[in-house]
């Protein structure tokens, strides 16, 4: 991808460094635009999100993702959107330091089912919802602390 090498152009420039171009892999999945894989050193880009969001993948999903890797051979293990990160994006990359995307989700949306804890309804994905059917987990609610139930949420 062109905006790859850009940007990673832009890098070794600035950081008077060689950095290997990463692999690039057409198979994120869910509603992440894009994940870096520190130690495999790839980017990994959601093919349906791009295909509906061409232009803002090259400007912005494509550099985020170059500066986590970035980042992880610079200066080690650091916050995901620290510091570092920021500075990597606005000051290397020249690109806006925004943490997540706005794209519409609706086409790589999952399914999810209903649960219920005592002061809330909830929605658990797909693999969350058999986890539960399994008995391989529990999901409390964060504001409650109750544990979930599969349902709809009944006010009283």
């Amino acid at each position: 991808m062109r905006s790859l090498r850009h940007f990673l152009q832009l890098a070794n420039e600035k950081l008077e460094r060689r950095f290997d171009e990463p692999s690039l892999i057409y198979q994120q999945r869910g509603t992440a635009a894009g994940t870096a894989w520190l130690e495999k050193w790839e980017i990994r880009i959601n093919p349906v999100l791009l295909l509906e969001n061409q232009q803002a993948f090259v400007d912005e999903v494509v550099p985020h993702e170059l500066a986590h890797l970035l980042v992880w051979k610079t200066f080690g293990r650091v916050p995901p959107h620290g510091k570092e990160w920021k500075w990597m994006m606005e000051s290397v990359l020249g690109v806006p330091a925004r943490r997540t995307h706005q794209f519409e989700i609706d086409s790589v949306r999952s399914n999810t089912f209903p649960y219920r804890c005592r002061c809330q309804q909830h929605q658990l994905t797909v693999r969350r919802h058999n986890r539960v059917l399994r008995g391989e987990s529990e999901y409390r609610c964060v504001h409650c602390k109750s544990l979930l139930q599969p349902g709809e949420f009944l006010a009283t």
